[in-house]
């Protein structure tokens, strides 16, 4: 067997003839050629006959036997009748890509399961060099348009960065994975959505989840008139407990140095952990605060209904109970949770909309979780398009196995 025909069945490259190979300092230089006679174009991939110039082009390929490989071929300059003046398409590697689509697709690969410096490390390669190929595999093999066919959607931010650098994140609920995502948070951010999905689109929206934010309710009822606002569960409830630790602290620091400021010592976890999961000691220090706080155990009374009210599935039941809690919370003499009450009442429809469709931003919670590890993974990003590249990579249905250069045997 010729040395060419080895190396071919070795690289198991399409569409591409072994010519010939060379030792360098560095590793191993093989000489390619496409198996087309008729070059096409780079930017619209119709033949075009008539070539321009042509020079040598170095292509990094996955290593061989512990050495740097790189594929070496003069690549000719078309005149294309539609693009004008450009460079050939070949067969092993993207346009303005200085590596093969295998070199790429190993290096996305690993950076979907392991850290940016382990791979810039294994393969030889800059750190800002993976962030770069990882762009590319995304952009080739991502769906077309993400935003096709979206109807139930939710957003959510995080922050990547100190210094409050955020990134908003848009997830379809459908699928579970990443549609869009671009630096910011405010409403200008959220509005940028809009615009790329277009008003036929935006118009087909029928729900979003968000969370109770001034810039997102604005935007996305000017985005998607037709959608309908649901607000989170998790947020809702927050509102009530952070209302019941309020009273607490309040409650501490009127009965300091009392009997009944001692009853309500060591009892914030009691009052915030659901009935169900009280210990023994918890549920005893309960009891002490029904019996020597009534404030306070009206507080703890009204968080727990709320919850119960969410947790109901019939919407009209729901809101006349909800209206119930409202004008109990407002004449309850609590002024952190007469707040929670002015708010539930502006924002009612929103709140009833998780107990109508059952959507909540908890999918966009968990897709957060994974965007921190992958950011955790990766000791941090320099910039929000690096993060991007990578919420895209991990967190949107693309699926990447190993390269197989060598061709299984059949049995």
């Amino acid at each position: 067997m010729r040395a060419t025909t080895l190396l071919s069945i070795l690289f198991g490259l399409k569409f591409t003839r072994v010519l010939g190979f060379e030792f360098s300092e560095t590793g191993l230089i093989v000489d390619v050629t496409p198996k087309t006679r008729t070059p096409r174009c780079s930017s619209c991939c119709r033949p075009a006959p008539k070539v321009y110039d042509q020079r040598p082009r170095l292509w990094r390929h996955l290593d061989l036997g512990g050495m740097v490989l790189l594929l070496r071929y003069a690549l000719r300059r078309v005149d294309c009748r539609h693009c004008g003046v450009v460079a050939e398409a070949v067969p092993w590697a993207e346009h303005r890509s200085g590596f093969t689509r295998e070199f790429e697709q190993t290096a996305a690969y690993l950076a979907q399961r392991t850290d940016q410096t382990t791979v810039s490390t294994m393969l030889r390669i800059a750190w800002v060099t993976v962030g770069r190929i990882v762009a590319r595999v995304v952009s080739r093999l991502g769906p077309a348009d993400r935003l096709e066919g979206l109807t139930h959607i939710g957003m959510d931010e995080l922050s990547y960065r100190r210094h409050h650098e955020y990134v908003t994140i848009v997830l379809d609920h459908l699928k579970g994975r990443a549609v869009w995502a671009h630096p910011g948070k405010n409403a200008e951010t959220v509005s940028r959505f809009f615009e790329e999905l277009g008003p036929e689109r935006a118009a087909k929206i029928e729900a979003v989840t968000i969370d109770m934010s001034g810039a997102y309710i604005q935007a996305v009822t000017e985005g998607a008139p037709n959608a309908r606002l649901i607000f989170d569960r998790f947020h809702v409830q927050r509102l009530a407990h952070d209302a019941l630790d309020e009273v607490r602290r309040e409650q501490m620091r009127e009965l300091r140095g009392t009997d009944e400021g001692r009853a309500i010592k060591k009892t914030r976890f009691a009052l915030q952990k659901n009935p169900w999961n009280l210990t023994q000691p918890e549920a005893e220090r309960l009891a002490l605060v029904q019996r020597h706080n009534r404030p306070l155990y009206r507080a703890y009374l009204l968080k727990e209904t709320l919850a119960d009210i969410l947790s109901r599935r019939q919407p009209g039941v729901a809101r006349q109970k909800l209206l119930d809690w409202i004008g109990w919370a407002l004449h309850s003499r609590l002024e952190p949770f007469r707040k929670v009450a002015r708010t539930i009442r502006k924002y009612i429809d929103g709140v009833l909309g998780y107990v109508a469709t059952g959507l909540s931003n908890g999918p966009s919670e968990g897709l957060n979780g994974k965007v921190r590890t992958i950011t955790r993974r990766a000791y941090g990003f320099h910039s929000a398009k690096s993060l991007i590249g990578f919420i895209f990579l991990c967190c949107s249905g693309i699926t990447l196995l190993p390269v197989r250069t060598v061709p299984s045997c059949a049995h």
